[in-house]
């Protein structure tokens, strides 16, 4: 996919992992997410003392959350309800899945569009650590069941499910993210698109080669996009956006080149660096530097 011009240009929104900030209440930690001029909120229930997927949100928590959400103008972009898809203990998977369920009534209820999801790994500890049984054909079917099982009631709550490439799990590459959507074929199965996920050492020399084809199987799917940089010192490791190799202006200009007009999130940055990320991201989205950007190429 490349990028044509600036007829296809989409007012995306930059938002912020709620988690980056820790405060005491809920009311703090929005006031300070709202202050650091982001538009919207990746949101996990970690950040008010509650596990990433409660056994149940009382009524009153959850209208508060609306609240607070309203009061400092923020919008609810999305929900994390991550936990391990192929985790090798059944009983584990079992009870992910249960609380997905749950999470996917109340995401309904504060009117959080979409929950971002983890496709796990056979790590039985860690389930972003990857694991050589990850690609044998039963961890791909226990996704597909966990999805299968899950997929019916998001689409009843209109709820979308995002799923993001990771390297360390099953779905390790775009490739499979393609085939995941093309065997599932549900309208609330989309893609968290992160192009710092895509890049690892043997790729780094065909960066934007390697996003050309990521956005042509997926560009069209895109839910949420994620923005965090890459260093390479010598070892690859993820960092703020705009302090690492990320070509940016081809993350950004292929973004719109899908006419995707969602939230731009970032994550993998300390509080101390929210204020040089976002103001990076502003640059980055406004037309005239993505106009000569485009000029450049």
């Amino acid at each position: 996919m490349e990028y044509s011009g600036p007829g296809l240009r989409k007012n995306m929104q930059i938002g912020i992992f709620a988690r980056t900030f820790s405060r005491p209440t809920l009311g703090e930690l929005l006031g300070a997410i709202a202050k650091s001029g982001v538009e919207c909120v990746q949101f996990n229930f970690s950040c008010i003392g509650l596990p990433t997927l409660p056994e149940e949100i009382d009524p009153g928590l959850a209208e508060e959350i609306r609240r607070e959400f309203a009061r400092h103008k923020l919008r609810l972009a999305a929900v994390s309800g991550t936990f391990n898809m192929i985790h090798p203990d059944l009983h584990v998977r079992h009870d992910g899945l249960r609380r997905l369920k749950e999470l996917v009534g109340i995401s309904a209820k504060l009117g959080a569009p979409v929950i971002t999801l983890c496709t796990g790994t056979r790590d039985p500890e860690n389930m972003w650590r990857r694991h050589p049984h990850n690609e044998l054909p039963d961890a791909w079917e226990d996704l597909l069941a966990d999805l299968s099982e899950a997929l019916p009631i998001a689409e009843a709550n209109r709820i979308t499910l995002g799923v993001e490439p990771e390297p360390n799990n099953v779905v390790a590459s775009a490739r499979m993210a393609r085939r995941l959507l093309d065997e599932l074929k549900s309208p609330r199965l989309k893609i968290v698109m992160d192009a710092a996920n895509l890049l690892q050492a043997e790729n780094l020399s065909r960066m934007r080669e390697t996003l050309n084809e990521a956005f042509d199987l997926l560009g069209r799917d895109i839910t949420i996009a994620h923005a965090k940089d890459i260093q390479y010192t010598p070892e690859l490791r993820h960092v703020a956006a705009g302090k690492g190799l990320l070509d940016y202006d081809h993350y950004v200009a292929l973004l719109e080149a899908s006419r995707f007009a969602g939230p731009l999130i970032l994550h993998e940055l300390n509080e101390s660096e929210v204020a040089g990320s976002v103001a990076f991201l502003r640059r980055k989205l406004e037309p005239s530097n993505r106009n000569a950007a485009a000029a450049n190429d």
